[in-house]
């Protein structure tokens, strides 16, 4: 079993942290995606999409999509739970999950991509778009820090995979350039408590 990386990408950091949660620990391969190395036709038989992270499972089984492998983890290691413990939980869970992703990453992907000068060589750069998706992370920021009000973690007082996605996405936002505003005490409150457990440094 082993896990295609490529170690600054923010979605295998999501595998790492979640890995870390479970105590599990799975070898890693780097995609040097700078170089290319991900739309290679050895790597595109791993995954057809030339995308990290990818586990591949001793029988050759490949598993592609950052929550994918997660969930994969969660049903054969299924202590500690995060992706709920009732039914309740597992829906706010997915339901927090999807608001990060559409509310907050894809922008700031957006962003990142078509506004750094490093992603130059890896996109056709539209700077109007990238800076339109700036504006729409930076309002969801400010709905996040008020759904975080009163709450240690993003369901309550649970830890779970939706603070993993969260907190690497909110990391990714501030290597892009979009830290989070002051005025989102919540936020940067709820950032500090989980980025001060050891798995955040997986």
């Amino acid at each position: 079993m082993k896990i295609y990386e490529t170690k600054l990408a923010p979605n295998p950091r999501r595998v790492r942290v979640f890995l870390a949660e479970k105590g599990i620990e799975v070898p890693f391969v780097e995609v040097d995606m700078m170089k290319g190395e991900h739309k290679t036709p050895d790597y595109k038989k791993v995954n057809p999409l030339s995308q990290v992270p990818t586990l591949e499972l001793d029988d050759g089984t490949c598993i592609s999509e950052t929550l994918a492998i997660c969930r994969y983890f969660e049903e054969t290691n299924p202590e500690p739970p995060l992706f709920g413990r009732t039914p309740v939980e597992k829906a706010h869970v997915e339901m927090w999950q999807r608001r990060i992703e559409f509310g907050l990453m894809m922008p700031v992907a957006f962003f990142f991509r078509h506004t750094n000068k490093m992603m130059a060589q890896l996109e056709q750069q539209n700077p109007e778009w990238g800076n339109q998706n700036k504006d729409r992370a930076i309002r969801f920021m400010k709905f996040f820090d008020r759904a975080l009000e009163g709450h240690d973690f993003v369901v309550d007082d649970y830890y779970s995979a939706a603070d993993v996605i969260a907190m690497t996405t909110v990391d990714f936002a501030a290597f892009a350039g979009l830290a989070v505003p002051d005025e989102c005490k919540n936020l940067k409150a709820w950032h500090a408590r989980v980025s001060a457990r050891p798995s955040a440094k997986a």
